[in-house]
């Protein structure tokens, strides 16, 4: 419930034990319950670092905790957005897939975590996971490794862009970077011009 209003969302993830199926626009089976921020080419599945699971746990600790409680499809291990560039191409299992934008959290983060201080405490932290692009379908399972195959040139990491969406003074040579970098969705790129001194 948010302001007396029943909230659809497909947040709450839980662990399995079985290969799940990254498609070209969706994890398969996954809830979806708004399509305009959620899902398609840009963000057909989201990564999070299990390393960030104990800096979550103190801040809510009577929370039920389990992988998937930051709404990721896959719990990464050592996921670092500030060495990660968009752009840059992984291997997972028999996907291959694309770096493309970090999360951004709306209400309903801050619905599951009981307040909505938690999204100026997630942005705060500035780790914040992030969105890929599927460019080959194919089965993730548990154990699979996350290997660099192409990195992006002259690209931005998830961190250095996550900033750059929240700071108010934006980094001139930051902005020119992202609005080439067609690893991004078109239309975050023609926000960002507006920024552009």
């Amino acid at each position: 419930m948010f302001n007396g209003e029943e909230v659809i969302t497909g947040i709450y993830k839980t662990p399995t034990n079985k290969p799940i199926y990254l498609g070209k626009e969706t994890v398969e089976g996954d809830e979806i319950s708004d399509r305009e921020v959620h899902g398609g080419e840009f963000k057909a599945c989201y990564l999070f670092s299990g390393n960030y699971y104990s800096y979550w746990k103190k801040l809510y600790p009577n929370l039920n905790w389990n992988y998937g409680m930051l709404g990721e499809n896959l719990t990464v291990s050592d996921l670092d957005e500030s060495k990660i560039h968009i752009g840059n191409i992984y291997k997972i299992g028999h996907a291959l897939v694309q770096i493309t934008q970090p999360r951004e959290p709306c209400y309903k983060f801050g619905v599951k975590f009981g307040n909505q201080r938690v999204l100026k405490q997630f942005v705060r932290h500035s780790c914040p996971g992030t969105y890929v692009r599927v460019l080959e379908a194919g089965f993730v399972k548990t154990g699979d490794e996350f290997i660099l195959i192409k990195e992006a040139k002259n690209s931005l990491t998830i961190t250095q862009f996550f900033k750059l969406i929240f700071s108010k003074t934006k980094n001139q040579e930051h902005l020119q970077l992202a609005i080439i970098n067609d690893a991004l969705p078109l239309k975050k790129r023609n926000d960002l011009r507006e920024f552009i001194e």
